[in-house]
Order: structure tokens, then C-alpha cells, then sequence
């Protein structure tokens, strides 16, 4: 048992408190993807006290807020309210997490919600293309898998599975933080303490290096090609996460960034362009993506070629760098603007065994030139490709891909 961190250095009359669970759908059983995400769903469909409706009644009429979220490398639970209705809150995190009711016509609705969730998120091509491009990258790791499962594996989870489940559940360390004072002197039950551990460096969890299982293409008939383009890279713990931030900042914050300037402003090629570069406790996905019609399909993956060629072998401009780094810490100071953004920051942090008041904007100014262009080649010098859409399209674009990757 710990004390709870408190965050309290701006006066306000609401308060928030945030638990993180060490492992989410990291966790989940071998065809069985999903559990964790029916678990976390159920742990508000009811407690020791509380039926599901009464449970959903006493929250709304204090008007608070109560939210939970299933993540690759853990479970995000948040309780805000006005300061005055806190205290009679604040038990409720302990209850949901330590006597939940887990009951079993609940059990039922998540599961049939959760399926008609997936079959809607099934018709968007993007999730489509990032699909197949995440299971190649990162084969039978974890991280090749949707975090809310698939519909054929949550129809294969019973209730027994979800009991079996919350008993590991239960054994998962947990963290909890608050800018709340009266957290500040009061212990949780539900906390375990864990040792604060930096700069893990990344393990490459790719098996299939070669050129064919770097390629996957998705046939459809539509008048867009969607592509995703990039590889696994490093933990955030690690010494190579904030070049890899600057390179992101360089590619695809704002119009000045490179690739809003070389498909929208340039040539005016693309419907969407940009990167997706979200944290990990374990190695983050780094990838450019954009959708493109049919006939600027060519000449975008060969533009798109030609950038990924120079980053690999030249280093960025010294006054482009100045301006990603810029761009880089606006966003880091932006996300300091709301206390839901500094606590989910700071309990993320913790759930990913870094100080929670580790600073990246000091270091910033320590990445040169060379350390991008050095963790370049090391990650993205051998990339993978997903692309969707029109059959003859993507046979010409992996034409393209074997002559230029």
C-alpha cells in the first residue's frame, strides 16, 4: 500500500482522481482478444451496493463524470466531480475495482455492444489498412491486436472467462493520483507499489524482415487508395523516443510540416495525410499514413518514396529541426492546459514506470540532427506497407514498393 500522488497546484472547485491498472489488452487470452476490454466495461455495470441502474444513478446526480478506458498497456479509470459531492465518490473507485458485481445479464449486454462496435469500426478503411498493417509489423506480439478484440473471439468468451479474468485483474499493480488533499493523506487499498525503472531500451519483435511480409494490400472497390507506411520503434522509456518526436513534429505538425507541404500545399494530392506515433510501454508504432484518389495514387507513393529515401540518408536542415523542436514542445505545453490532460499524463507515466514528473521538453534541445537521422535508419530503414483499395491500383503501388523499398 502506497500513499496516493496528489496534484495540487492550481486552486479549483472540482477535483479528479485517475487509477491506472497495470495491463489491458496486452493481457488478453490467445483467442480470446477483448476480455480485458468486456472486463473494464463491466467493473461500472454494478458493485457491492449498487445494482447497475442505482450504480449509474447516484453518479449522474451528482453530476459527476466517471469514464474507463482499455489501452494496449493497461486500464485508465477516472471519477471527477464538484469538490463538495468528491468524498461521497471517491469509494466508488474502490468498490468497482475490489467488489464489482461482474454480473452476468450485464455480462451479455457488453458483450453484444462490444460486438456492434467492432462491425461498425469494420466498415471504416482505415482501421481496415491499420489492421493489416499492425499484425504484419508486430506479428504475434500484443500490440498486432485490436485492444477491443474481434467479434469472433468475444464470441467465445463466457462469463467463467471474465471470473477467471478478474481474479488476474485483481493482482495487477494499481496507481491512482488525484489533485484532490484529502487523497493526499489517505491510503487506497487498491494501490500496490512498484519500482520506477528508465530508458528501457527496445526489443524487436519482428520476425519476418524480408520484403514480401513487408507488404500487405487490402482490394476494394473505391475511388481512394488509403496507405500506411512505417515500422515498430522504441518505448517511451526510452533514450530514442524524443527524436523519434522531432522526426513526427518535422513530418506532420502544421502546415509548415513536410508532408502537408509535399501532398496538400505542393500538389494538392491528399485527402488525409499524417503520422501516427502514440506511446507504448513497449515498441511504438511509427507510421506516415494518407488516403489519395485513384489517379494521384502513383505519383504520391513515388513522392512519398523519395522523402523516405533523404531521411534515411541525409540529416534535417539545422533551421528545420529549430522549428520541429518548437512545434514539439507547444504540443507537450498544450497538453499541460487541463487538469484531466496533466493527470492522465502523469498516472500514464507512472503505469509506464517513469517518473511522473519526467520533463521531455529539457531534454528536447539535446536531440542533434544525427540522432534523428541515426534512429531513422535504425527503425524506419526497413519499413512495411499496408495500402487499400482498388485492386489494379495496389498491384502498381507494390510494383513500386519492391523497386524503391
Amino acid at each position: 500500500m502506497i500513499k496516493a500522488h496528489c496534484e495540487t497546484n492550481i486552486s479549483r472547485n472540482f477535483s479528479i482522481a485517475m487509477v491506472w491498472i497495470n495491463g489491458g489488452s496486452n493481457m488478453d487470452i490467445e483467442e480470446k482478444k477483448g476480455i480485458n476490454q468486456i472486463l473494464c466495461s463491466l467493473l461500472t455495470r454494478g458493485c457491492k451496493g449498487f445494482g447497475n441502474l442505482a450504480f449509474s444513478e447516484y453518479v449522474d446526480s451528482h453530476g459527476a463524470e466517471l469514464n474507463l478506458e482499455t489501452l494496449e498497456d493497461g486500464m485508465i479509470i477516472s471519477l471527477k466531480s464538484l469538490d463538495e459531492h468528491f468524498n461521497k465518490l471517491l469509494p466508488l473507485l474502490n468498490l468497482i475495482i475490489n467488489e464489482p458485481s461482474l454480473s452476468y445479464n450485464q455480462f451479455q449486454n457488453v458483450k453484444k455492444t462490444t460486438i456492434s462496435t467492432l462491425k461498425k469500426d469494420r466498415e471504416n478503411p482505415f482501421n481496415i489498412t491499420f489492421e493489416k498493417w499492425r499484425k504484419i509489423v508486430y506479428l504475434k506480439h500484443c500490440y498486432a491486436y485490436n485492444s477491443s478484440g474481434y467479434e469472433e473471439d468475444i464470441l467465445k468468451i463466457t462469463h467463467n472467462d471474465i471470473l477467471t479474468e478478474y481474479e488476474n485483474f485483481k493482482n495487477r499493480n494499481k496507481y491512482v493520483i488525484s489533485n484532490n488533499l484529502n487523497i493526499k493523506n489517505k491510503s487506497f487499498d487498491l494501490i500496490n507499489q512498484n519500482k520506477i525503472a528508465h530508458n528501457v531500451e527496445s526489443k524487436n519483435h519482428n520476425n519476418n524482415p524480408n520484403l514480401l511480409n513487408r507488404f500487405v494490400s487490402t482490394h476494394q472497390k473505391s475511388n481512394q487508395i488509403i496507405l500506411m507506411l512505417g515500422n515498430q520503434t522504441c518505448p517511451i522509456s526510452s533514450h530514442e523516443y524524443l527524436p523519434l518526436k522531432i522526426l513526427e513534429s518535422y513530418l506532420s505538425y502544421g502546415m509548415s510540416s513536410v508532408l502537408f507541404k509535399l501532398f496538400r500545399e505542393r500538389n494538392g494530392l491528399t485527402y488525409e495525410v499524417g503520422v501516427y506515433n502514440p506511446c507504448r510501454i513497449e515498441n511504438s508504432p511509427f507510421l506516415v499514413y494518407f488516403s489519395v484518389s485513384n489517379k494521384n495514387a502513383l505519383l504520391a507513393f513515388e513522392i512519398l518514396s523519395e522523402l523516405w529515401s533523404k531521411l534515411l540518408s541525409s540529416s534535417i536542415i539545422e533551421k528545420d529541426i529549430y522549428l520541429a523542436k518548437i512545434k514539439l514542445k507547444s504540443s507537450f505545453l498544450i497538453s499541460n492546459q487541463t487538469l484531466d490532460e496533466i493527470l492522465q499524463r502523469k498516472i500514464q507515466y507512472i503505469g509506464y514506470k517513469l517518473d511522473q514528473n519526467y520533463d521531455f521538453l529539457k531534454k528536447i534541445n539535446d536531440v542533434s540532427s544525427s540522432d534523428i537521422l541515426k534512429v531513422t535508419r535504425k527503425y524506419l530503414g526497413k519499413p512495411f506497407l499496408s495500402i487499400y483499395g482498388d485492386e489494379k491500383k495496389c498491384n502498381e503501388i507494390n510494383k513500386l514498393w519492391i523497386k524503391n523499398f
